[in-house]
């Protein structure tokens, strides 16, 4: 077999931290070399923000960090919080914070539309906010307000008219429990078939469960600031409706497979039969906060038509604790599937989208393609050896065959051996 040399992979949207877990070899075992963090609005405060890139500069990660300043955190820390209409000034306490987050190195902002805070963010707060971001080249990567598919399009066009005052990317690109190849035609028409000031670009994972907290099934008005007891006592015949309704759209509860303690490897259906009463109350008695899980809600063939428009580019969406298999696999089931298996893509695409490409989305100048003055994060593998190992019964299992991994020109994986030393860098963006 060919031994292929490639870039190393960039991945658009991870989690993880790395102070906890710096070595990251879950990353570097899929051929990721540098990774995106400060995701989905929440990254840390822009107060801690020098010591934090300080603390992993003198800590070496595994592999390069690129930090990113979340909206909601921002969004707390100028004293909004769950305001709906903040005031001028307070919207300028916000900017002036992701000015300095920029300043320090933020390579842009990411959003949490779906989440709280970030919920509560309209057009013209957003706008304000992608302005600074713009003035200075730099990019919001949003998680959009909605991924059902009803409502997925609206979200999109939140995004897209971001575009006039800066570069946008929507992360994790899906449509949940739309279908076929056709509704997704539709999503890309929607954001690249016309040209905008300033570029659009998209990430996904080659999964098709999402992983979040059971939050994502609850109503907005059981989640903060509302007083979670107390709707409970209120409305509970309400929010038990609301419940048994949105698991059915989303699949139904053998669609929801729990990753945190208690209930890990257990689906909604399996806890349903075990404790005898129904779905909606055992998910009441859990509440917004208390679980993540896996959610089987995407449909192979939309995704995958996504994956191959050129300006999507490949994100695990995962970490070295998270309990879905794709913070392990995601790189490696690209190559194993999508270019070995189905020949969806070439390996020199699938390569592409993994690191030049992101490279390029990020405004990342000396990473991403093999060439001189390149910062040298570089694998050697035979594609026909790469494996994801990692399953939603197993997920924390290392992909295999990518046998040799340099970043910053040292060694990370030397014949399928990981080196005792870190040779990853906190990378920061200049203006």
């Amino acid at each position: 077999h060919q031994k292929i040399i490639a870039p190393g992979f960039i991945d658009a949207h991870a989690h993880g931290d790395p102070l906890r877990t710096p070595n990251f070899e879950n990353f570097l075992r899929m051929g990721v070399t540098s990774i995106c963090l400060g995701q989905d609005g929440s990254s840390v405060t822009v107060a801690e923000l020098p010591d934090w890139l300080a603390k992993i500069d003198s800590l070496h990660p595994g592999v390069n960090i690129i930090p990113f300043i979340g909206h909601g955190t921002i969004r707390r820390e100028s004293g909004i919080g769950y305001q709906e209409q903040p005031s001028d000034s307070l919207i300028n306490v916000m900017n002036s914070l992701l000015d300095q987050a920029l300043d320090q190195g933020c390579y842009g902002l990411s959003t949490g539309l779906e989440y709280t805070p970030g919920t509560y963010a309209s057009a013209e707060e957003l706008i304000a906010l992608a302005k600074t971001v713009g003035q200075k080249e730099r990019l919001i990567m949003s998680h959009i307000r909605n991924e059902d598919d009803n409502a997925v399009q609206a979200s999109l066009e939140e995004l897209i008219a971001l575009a006039d005052y800066c570069a946008v990317h929507a992360s994790h690109l899906k449509v949940v429990y739309g279908k076929g190849e056709k509704r997704a035609e539709e999503i890309l028409d929607l954001l690249f078939a016309k040209a905008r000031p300033h570029s659009v670009t998209a990430d996904l994972y080659p999964y098709t469960a999402s992983y979040t907290g059971i939050g994502i099934v609850f109503p907005a008005w059981a989640k903060p600031p509302a007083d979670y007891e107390q709707v409970k006592q209120k409305r509970r015949t309400e929010l038990g409706d609301f419940l048994r309704k949105k698991i059915q759209q989303r699949n139904g509860p053998e669609a929801t497979l729990f990753g945190t303690a208690r209930y890990a490897g257990l689906t909604l259906a399996d806890l349903e039969k075990a404790q005898g009463r129904p779905y909606e109350e055992i998910l009441m008695d859990i509440g917004p906060a208390g679980a993540s899980g896996a959610y089987f809600i995407m449909d192979t063939p939309l995704q995958e038509r996504l994956l191959q428009h050129p300006k999507v580019v490949l994100g695990s969406d995962g970490s070295p604790t998270m309990r879905h298999p794709r913070g392990y696999g995601s790189f490696a089931k690209a190559i194993e599937t999508y270019v070995v298996q189905d020949s969806l893509l070439a390996l020199e695409a699938a390569i592409h989208k993994m690191s030049g490409l992101t490279a390029q989305t990020l405004g990342l100048s000396d990473r991403g393609t093999l060439a001189p003055g390149e910062k040298a994060d570089i694998l050697i593998f035979d594609p026909m050896a790469i494996k994801a190992s990692a399953t939603y019964a197993e997920p924390h299992q290392f992909a295999q065959g990518f046998e040799q991994v340099l970043v910053n020109g040292e060694f990370a994986i030397r014949d399928g051996k990981t080196d005792s030393l870190r040779h990853g860098q906190c990378l920061r963006s200049v203006p």
